[in-house]
């Protein structure tokens, strides 16, 4: 169904390919996963796969890329439009129409679909998304894991016979982007649509592959069977990185198989004390006090009456399923957002007098509070990183630290200075923007969904920034879907259903209680207290010295 002829890509301006000697055969009716590091290709390949590589991007494409016998170097993506439907990274950029149910059908009347077929397609795409209740919403007015799931729908409304998917859960809690791969997974094995999916959460999508793709970094593509392919991968899901360590074989690719492997590991694990997940937290004084805060977006009531008390030198995971009222929440916390009801009172460094930040001047405020909103673009302007970077030191007004540059580096590292911000990689501009807010050194660090389009390590360097940041007295709330970022980055776990706070409490106390919230580490050593490979391989590690 997709095949690469040794395919090559480099971009105008640039030296380096960006993909190099690709041949890669995907069949009918299988589902590949494309893995690798944030900004190694995997969009370029992705891209090529409907003609926007090169018709689009521009660039040189060398080799030869056919989607069901159609060269894409001859076919534009319009031509390609009735066989591969695409979902790309930012589904808000993509939209095209005001309300969900026009949006899944605004395909369908390009292709000329009968009326009938029409409604009877957006009708079954409601429910197999989850979307009956939105149907006449405005678009805008979503949250950033409805508009995903909106997205996914409006393409698969036109029954594609190939779907490429990059980051379809990013946005999504782990429920509805279960349901998202399970509905993935029922086109792949009941009508033969073959999927082709880039993401970096591997832990919600590694069992479903037949197939993945690996691109190191050189240009390269590795593929195989997935426990093949991630026996030597820079990169892997906790299960996989779980049985590497416990040296199972084959490598499992799910939890229900993992747990059946590891009953010696769990033994040779029992009656141990379990190393703590990260550093110990020393909660300080307040920093912050929000009391009665309420949210209302017209009839809709996005936060109702919330009291939070946030202390320095303590990570908050945000947690919630989508629309449960995180995002309006955080925004309300840092004062640019709508806030009809209640207070919120920061204090200042060296134990200043609290203040709103609501009512201070943007400079002052920002000093206060610092957020990252969902979409990083929304804080980008300039034309270069390197502008970008420098217009955020100088607003920092030497608060001392580390630069922006230098905090970027550790998160994204090798990002040219003459780069475009728009022209980043999610994962990329994400980082740009972390970088950008935390050279103010903020006492209150506000993030939201600061992991989506992160590769693992930049997961880990996010989390040592994070770290860092509470060991200086600041508070940091993260407003997270990642569970395994959770595990091993928060101290205390805040859950939202419905605009209220539900739960709230220590991290292992709060995830493992919830199969939902639980991390693949829980899960597999059960009734143990282990969150993340990291302990399991500290407490491995404590036996061995003690023999």
């Amino acid at each position: 169904m997709i095949r690469f002829d040794r395919v090559g890509v480099v971009y105008d301006g640039e030296s380096t390919p960006v993909l190099r000697d690709v041949d890669l055969h995907i069949p009918e009716g299988e589902l590949c996963l494309v893995v690798g590091r944030t900004g190694v290709g995997k969009s370029t390949l992705l891209g090529a796969v409907n003609g926007l590589v090169p018709h689009f991007t521009g660039g040189t494409l060398r080799g030869r890329v056919t989607v069901d016998g159609r060269d894409t170097a001859h076919h534009p993506p319009r031509e390609l439009a009735d066989v591969v439907g695409v979902v790309g990274q930012d589904p808000l950029a993509g939209f095209t129409t005001d309300t969900v149910e026009e949006e899944l059908a605004y395909v369908m009347e390009q292709l000329a679909i009968p009326p009938e077929t029409m409604r009877k397609r957006v009708e079954e795409t409601l429910d197999l998304l989850g979307l009956a209740d939105l149907r006449h919403r405005a678009l805008y007015e979503l949250s950033g894991g409805q508009q995903q799931r909106v997205a996914i729908g409006s393409v698969l409304t036109a029954h594609p016979r190939v779907l490429v998917l990059d980051e379809p859960t990013s946005a999504l809690d782990p429920t509805a982007a279960e349901e998202v791969l399970a509905a993935i997974t029922r086109l792949v094995h009941d009508l033969g649509v073959t999927v082709l999916l880039a993401e970096h959460r591997l832990e919600r999508v590694v069992q479903y592959a037949d197939r993945v793709a690996y691109l190191p970094g050189d240009g390269t593509v590795v593929h195989g069977p997935p426990a093949e392919v991630f026996r030597d991968t820079a990169i892997a899901p906790p299960v996989v990185d779980l049985g590497r360590l416990a040296g199972w074989r084959p490598l499992p690719l799910s939890v229900r198989d993992a747990r059946r492997a590891a009953a010696p590991l769990r033994e040779r694990l029992t009656d141990l004390p379990v190393p703590p997940p990260r550093r110990a937290a020393v909660a300080g004084e307040p920093v912050l006090e929000a009391t009665g805060v309420v949210v209302r977006y017209g009839p809709v009531a996005a936060v109702r009456d919330v009291g939070l008390e946030l202390r320095a030198g303590e990570v908050t995971a945000l947690m919630g399923r989508n629309g449960s009222g995180k995002s309006s929440l955080l925004w309300a916390l840092q004062g640019s957002g709508p806030r009809q009801g209640g207070s919120v009172k920061v204090t200042g460094a060296g134990g200043g007098p609290a203040a709103d930040p609501k009512r201070l001047p943007a400079a002052r405020a920002r000093k206060l509070v610092g957020l990252v909103p969902q979409t990083p673009t929304d804080l980008l302007y300039l034309e270069t990183v390197a502008q970008e970077l420098a217009q955020s030191d100088l607003e920092a007004d030497g608060v001392g630290g580390p630069t922006a540059r230098q905090v970027l580096d550790r998160l994204a590292p090798g990002i040219p200075d003459g780069t475009h911000p728009r022209d980043l990689s999610e994962g990329q501009k994400l980082a740009l923007v972390l970088a950008i807010q935390l050279a103010a050194a903020p006492r209150v660090v506000l993030l939201d969904e600061p992991t989506r389009g992160l590769d693992y390590q930049a997961k880990e360097a996010l989390t040592g920034i994070v770290d860092a940041l509470a060991a200086e007295g600041r508070t940091v709330v993260v407003s997270t879907h990642d569970v395994e970022f959770v595990a091993s980055a928060a101290d205390r776990v805040v859950v939202m259903a419905e605009g209220e706070i539900v739960a709230d409490g220590p991290t292992a106390e709060v995830i493992v209680a919830s199969p939902t919230f639980a991390p693949q580490t829980a899960k597999i050593l059960a009734p143990l207290g282990y969150l993340t490979v990291r302990q399991v391989a500290a407490a491995v590690e404590a036996v061995e010295a003690a023999r």
